[in-house]
């Protein structure tokens, strides 16, 4: 199933995406829902950022090649951080480049959407805490990242969170191509195949540390070719089974 989040008649709906229509949800998807009867053709619809999370708990230097790249060693335990909800934004958003920044880089991920509340989940029950997956780019400003020594700032600014475009479920998230395209040139290609941890360590291991709310998105990392963003850009995170995140990028 594909979960969407679109505007219907100017209000916040959940919807059931399917091959040409989206089918109106009412109820709660992360709980009790039932499709409507009213249908709306994708050509008509904005997909908003597909859920609104409490936090955005996202993990650095989780891809093998994204270590080497970055001159790195492999962690030990996932390395995490936060990003606020206030960062989010959904497909066809744009990026804003802040003033403050000098150079804004892309980064492709595949992100988990958190289905049911959890607090020290083993590993072999994390499979039933996520509710689907979506794309998200972890947008960077990278001065500022080597500048801090730490990551939050830079990873911070408002609209440096595109979601999207809606959250599928009932896929394989440890075998999807991941890709980043700019201007349409592919930068990032690569597998989950190739994550350090996988999806269920770091929803088990994340929730050792804090308790995990339905809506809430782990950020499982990005892979090598991280580069930066420059106004008038158009940057895609393209996964196998989940879709297209599409944003244009604009100055301040």
């Amino acid at each position: 199933m594909r979960f969407g989040r679109i505007l219907v008649e100017g209000t916040p709906e959940y919807c059931l995406v399917e091959d040409e229509k989206a089918r109106v949800i009412t109820g709660d998807i992360f709980g009790s829902w039932q499709i409507s009867n009213q249908a709306i053709h994708l050509d008509d619809i904005w997909f908003l950022n597909p859920v609104i999370p409490s936090k955005i708990v996202a993990v650095g230097l989780n891809y093998r090649d994204h270590a080497k790249e970055m001159n790195e060693a492999l962690p030990e335990e996932p390395l995490i951080f936060l990003k606020p909800p206030s960062a989010v934004i959904g497909p066809g958003d744009v990026i804003i480049l802040p003033s403050e920044a000098g150079r804004v880089d892309y980064e492709a991920e595949l992100a988990i959407v958190i289905g049911k509340k959890g607090k020290r989940i083993p590993l072999e029950d994390a499979c039933h805490h996520i509710l689907g997956y979506t794309c998200l780019n972890d947008v960077t400003a990278r001065d500022i990242q080597a500048k801090d020594g730490q990551w939050t700032r830079a990873k911070s600014f408002d609209t440096f969170c595109p979601l999207g475009p809606w959250i599928t479920t009932d896929v394989d998230p440890d075998s999807q191509k991941i890709q980043l395209l700019l201007n349409g040139e592919p930068r990032q290609t690569s597998n989950t195949n190739q994550l350090i941890f996988d999806v269920y360590q770091l929803v088990s291991h994340i929730s050792n540390i804090m308790t995990l709310l339905p809506g809430d998105v782990i950020a499982t990392g990005t892979p090598s070719g991280v580069g930066p963003l420059a106004t008038g850009d158009i940057v895609e995170v393209r996964i196998e089974d989940l879709g297209i995140l599409r944003n244009p990028v604009v100055a301040q």
